[in-house]
Order: structure tokens, then C-alpha cells, then sequence
């Protein structure tokens, strides 16, 4: 089969488009990806990827701009589509895997207009508005927020599986702004880090590129020990010795950590279409496999009651039982199907 896999702009939507890659890959089928030259597309993919092959399309989100900003940001797409669409031609794609984001809008509708079969995965609890649109003319809809879904469950890496394990013991906290990082996340770290050295509790904090100096400086003057990071894409092992997180709530980055059964206090992004950060953290708080505030809380005196009593080995041991094993490789298997 030649599937290609299309979306991205941020970090949670490009992890999906791994998991699905590397699952197809497994089964011996060929992958190109298409995404952007805006957003974290090419970090992600432009050199160690799992692809045959790779493009970089010029456009830019389109819900967020206005007037003629929105127009220019069309004829982007526009431009673009027409590109996919040669793209798809030449490598004879039977299938194309949509996982959201203003960079998958030029092949999702060049492979509709090719009449290729549509796939796409939602990753959050609230739809983006691409796959809302696109939705009534996919082959499948996949979303581990949907109970109609016909695959339950997110894809998620094989690695967070690999080495995921239950926590007994708090020993190291890890805060994960996410790849453009997080002020108020930031913030906090700085806040307790003190907190945290007095309780012999080590600390792994991905600031983001763009605040790396500031946070780093901020620690050398406390004189508090941390492992910082800027941009990584080594999140698994990261994640795999934390006992305890503090993340955004990008659907990614959550399922990664049911996967390997690491509790989180989530602090969504108060800004993200539709909130849909905090709508994706309900369902872990619902089930009490972890915790929630929102930016203008106290997050100080959240976490530190948190960090007093974890109750870690509860949470990790319901996370890791919650998890689905296998999503990514059930929805190639599911492609496979679909296009006989």
C-alpha cells in the first residue's frame, strides 16, 4: 500500500503522524508525508523520519487571520493543493491519513478531489474546524473522545508502552511546556524548585526555544540543579523517569502519558480553539487518574498540595489500565480494509 500521512503545525499532531507512520512501515507498506514549511513540521521530519519521502508546502492557518490576511492565507492553500495534487499523482497514493492542523488542509483536499479514500483522526475533545468540515466525506473518523468511533483509543508511540511502568515513588518531577513552551508552566517550575530541592525531588523541564536563556538563568541565580531542555524530541525517555508531570493538555502529550503511566497536573492553554485543552483533560480528571487547574489558579499551592500527597501508585496503576495498546497499527489495519 502507498499511504501518505498529512497535517501537522504543532508537536501533538506530528506525533500522531509518527505513530501511524511507523506502525504502516511495520507492516511493509510505503509512507510519504505532507505537511508545512510553518510550524514544527520540518523539526519534526526533515531528517530521521520513518517516511520515503517528505514535503513542505508553503501555507499558514487560515481560522485566525483576518481580511486581507485571510485571503493570502487562502490563496496559500490554494497554491498548495495544487501542489499536493501532483504529489499524490506521483507516488500513486491509495490512501491518505489526515491527522489535523492547518497543514494537512492542501492534501486532504487533493486527495477528495483525486477521489482517493479520506482517513482522518481527531485528536482532541473538541473537533478543529478542517476535520468538522472534512468529516461527512472521510472514509473513517477516528477519535478516542468519540464513543461512535469504530477504533477506541489514541495512537500513541510504542515506546511509551515499551517503557512505561508503575509509580511507587516521587522522586523526579517533569514540566513540559510543550515545543514552543509554556509561560505560566514555566513559572511554576521556578516558583517550587526550591520546594523541590528541599524534598531531594529532581526536576526535567522543557522551557521552549524561545524562554531556554530566561529559565536557565533563573535557575543558575537560585542555585537549584535541573535537567533543561529547549526543544527535544526525546520526550519518551524523558517522560519514562518522571514519577510526576506538569503538562499543557495537548491530546499528545496526554495519551503519552497514560500510555506509560506517569500522573499529570494538566494546566491547559487558555487560549486553544474551543478550549479544547481543558475538554481533553476532563476525561483524565473524571476518571481520577489525575489533575487539572486552570492558569489562573494558584498553581503554587495546587501542586504543592499535590506533591504532599501524590497518591502515584493508585493514579499509574488505573493510567496504565486505561491505555489501548496497538491504536496506530489497528487504524493502518483498518486503511488496509477499507481500500480492498
Amino acid at each position: 500500500m502507498k499511504l501518505c500521512i498529512t497535517g501537522g503545525g504543532t508537536g501533538g499532531h506530528l506525533m500522531i503522524a509518527e505513530a501511524l507512520a511507523e506502525a504502516a512501515v511495520c507492516e511493509g507498506h510505503e509512507v510519504i508525508f505532507i505537511g508545512s514549511t510553518s510550524g514544527q513540521d520540518k523539526k519534526y521530519f526533515l531528517k530521521n523520519s520513518p517516511f520515503s519521502h517528505v514535503y513542505f508546502l508553503q501555507t499558514t492557518g487560515v481560522v485566525n487571520q483576518k481580511g486581507i490576511g485571510k485571503l493570502k492565507a487562502l490563496y496559500k492553500v490554494f497554491r498548495a493543493f495544487v501542489r499536493a495534487r501532483k504529489i499524490l499523482k506521483k507516488h500513486k497514493i491509495q490512501a491518505t491519513y489526515s491527522v489535523g492542523g492547518f497543514s494537512a488542509a492542501p492534501a486532504a483536499f487533493g486527495t477528495l478531489s483525486l477521489f482517493i479514500p479520506l482517513f482522518i483522526h481527531e485528536q482532541n475533545a473538541v473537533q478543529g474546524r478542517l476535520n468538522s468540515l472534512l468529516k461527512k466525506y472521510a472514509k473513517r473518523f477516528i477519535s478516542a473522545y468519540d464513543e461512535r468511533s469504530p477504533i477506541q483509543g489514541y495512537p500513541v508511540k510504542e515506546i511509551f508502552y515499551k517503557n512505561a511502568r508503575v509509580r511507587e515513588k516521587l522522586e523526579t518531577v517533569v514540566f513540559l511546556g510543550g515545543s514552543q513552551g509554556a509561560k505560566a508552566i514555566n513559572e511554576l517550575a521556578l516558583s517550587v524548585a526550591h520546594k523541590l530541592q528541599k524534598m531531594n525531588i529532581k526536576i526535567i523541564h522543557q522551557a521552549g526555544e524561545r524562554n531556554f536563556e530566561e529559565v536557565e538563568a533563573a535557575y543558575k541565580e537560585m542555585g537549584v540543579a535541573v535537567e533543561l531542555y529547549g526543544f527535544t524530541k526525546n520526550l519518551p525517555e524523558l517522560i519514562s523517569r518522571a514519577d510526576l508531570a506538569v503538562s499543557r493538555a495537548g491530546a499528545s502529550t496526554l495519551w503519552e502519558l497514560t500510555a506509560n503511566g506517569c500522573p499529570a497536573l494538566f494546566i491547559p492553554y487558555p487560549y486553544a480553539a474551543g478550549d479544547h485543552q481543558y475538554y481533553n483533560a476532563q476525561f483524565i480528571v473524571k476518571n481520577s487518574l489525575g489533575w487539572c487547574a486552570r492558569e489562573d489558579e494558584n498553581l503554587k499551592s495546587v501542586l504543592i498540595k499535590i506533591l504532599k500527597h501524590p497518591d502515584l501508585k493508585q493514579k499509574s496503576e488505573k493510567l496504565l489500565d486505561y491505555a489501548v495498546k496497538d491504536v496506530a497499527l489497528q487504524m493502518i489495519k483498518d486503511v488496509e480494509e477499507q481500500i480492498k
